[in-house]
Formats: structure tokens, sequence, C-alpha cells
């Protein structure tokens, strides 16, 4: 979370909230790089917001990395796809500082990674595919 301290989230609704707050009870994050004209990202997106849905508890944030062409693409992926998750604001330096400090080339990609920063996994994307909320007990060890 150390990159995210004091930083500003947006919901899809365009409300924004401090990461602070928003991250103050969750100990797994999962960045989402992704974008709204990304054919791959967008067979994943409906994957993975059944996946957030369907998280036994409130443990666990998502946090969208956009790299769409603009914010108004941003949001309408947001809006027409997406679950109920957060996201780094777009065009912003905290996304392209997310997207190096993970070594980030290609989307759709999901970094999850502990609350103290410690990452679990880069390819979060194939755990949810082959096994759904079962991987959360893997990214908690």
């Amino acid at each position: 979370m150390d990159m995210l301290q004091g930083q500003k989230l947006v919901k899809k609704q365009r409300q924004s909230i401090l990461a602070d707050t928003a991250l103050a009870n969750k100990d797994i994050i999962c960045y989402y790089f992704s974008a709204h004209w990304c054919p791959p990202c967008r067979m994943f997106t409906p994957i993975l917001a059944d996946f957030y849905r369907d998280l036994p508890d409130d443990g666990v944030e998502c946090i969208f990395v956009s790299s769409d062409r603009s914010e108004n693409e941003m949001i309408q992926y947001m809006e027409e796809s997406h679950a109920d998750w957060l996201a780094i604001p777009w065009g912003t330096q905290l996304a392209a500082a997310l997207k190096a400090k993970y070594g980030v080339t290609g989307i759709p990609c999901l970094v999850v990674v502990k609350k103290n920063g410690t990452v679990v996994t880069k390819d979060g994307r194939s755990d949810v595919h082959r096994f759904g909320t079962g991987c959360l007990q893997q990214w908690r060890k």
C-alpha cells in the first residue's frame, strides 16, 4: 500500500475516496491492469467481476489501473463491465508508477499483493481462472 498512501482512488460513479480509507480493512489488493480496447481484457473482466462479487469476505480489494486512451473510455468500461471496485484516476503518474513497479508489459494483468506490499503473484488472472475464490487461501499464506 506504500504507493497508495495519501492517494485518491475513484469509483465508477466518479466519486473519489482516499486509498487509506478504502483499504483500511483489506489484507489483499489486486491491481487489475486492463483497457476497454483490449479484446482479451474484455473477455477476462466479466470473470474478474464475478470473482469479486463471489468473494466470501471483504478483505480483498481490486484496483483498476487503466490503459484506456481517455478518461471517458475508462469510465465507460467501468460502468459497463466492472464490479464495484476502485480505480486509479486516469492518466496519473501513479498508474505509470504501478505499471513500472510490477513490470507490467501486457494486459490484462492481475497483480496480487498483500497489504504490506509483498507480491503474492503477478499472474492472478490464471489463479482466478483455475481456482475462482478458492485462490484466496493460497494468496493469504
